[in-house]
């Protein structure tokens, strides 16, 4: 807010919402060293540092909530910003081998699954094009999968971090082959004619 020359406050028209910490890493850990030792109690380092990661990946995490998105589509992109996150303190070592690997596939997963969703299936050649589209996205989640665990077995990521992405790996992979099912159904009854 600002005071204008008259006295009166000016109120902004937009206020910008900052989700951001607005302390820097090692201003939060002095800041909880401080009060620790203000309590008596002991100061764990590793444990906030680990806490603060935590809630920067939580933060990371939000992905904007389109109602036009299919919640495959909504859970791919949560997939998508996992991996991102998590790789950008991979080791440089691994850059280039796996970071750019996983987070390639996880984009041209989310790429796969809009292009199928904006297609109608409105003639046979529009379905196999759908379809391919959805084969497209599953074969790239498998390869996904196989590229973290071959990251987690080489310390690119953390086993705790591969056991979230095969989690929602997992979780986009039903959803899909859910999404094709029903496809699948929509399909059969217009051209049975129920």
């Amino acid at each position: 807010m600002q005071v204008s020359r008259d006295g009166n406050l000016k109120i902004p028209k937009n206020i910008d919402i900052v989700e951001k910490e607005i302390n820097s890493k090692s201003d939060i850990i002095e800041t909880k060293k401080t009060i620790t030792y203000a309590n008596n109690e002991k100061f764990n380092k590793d444990k906030i540092i680990k806490d603060i990661e935590k809630n920067n990946i939580e933060l990371n995490l939000k992905v904007p909530y389109n109602s036009n998105d299919l919640i495959v589509i909504t859970k791919a992109k949560k997939l998508c910003a996992y991996i991102i996150t998590i790789t950008e303190k991979s080791p440089k070592k691994f850059r280039g081998v796996f970071v750019n690997r996983m987070q390639n596939h996880s984009l041209d997963v989310i790429e796969d699954l809009l292009n199928a969703n904006f297609i109608r299936i409105d003639s046979v050649e529009n379905k196999h094009i759908r379809e391919k589209h959805q084969k497209d996205a599953l074969v790239k989640l498998k390869m996904l999968g196989y590229i973290s665990m071959i990251a987690e077995s080489s310390n690119c990521i953390l086993p705790k971090q591969y056991k979230q992405i095969s989690f929602q790996i997992s979780e986009v992979i039903n959803l899909l082959l859910a999404w094709k099912k029903s496809d699948d159904e929509r399909w059969r009854k217009r051209n049975n004619g129920f």
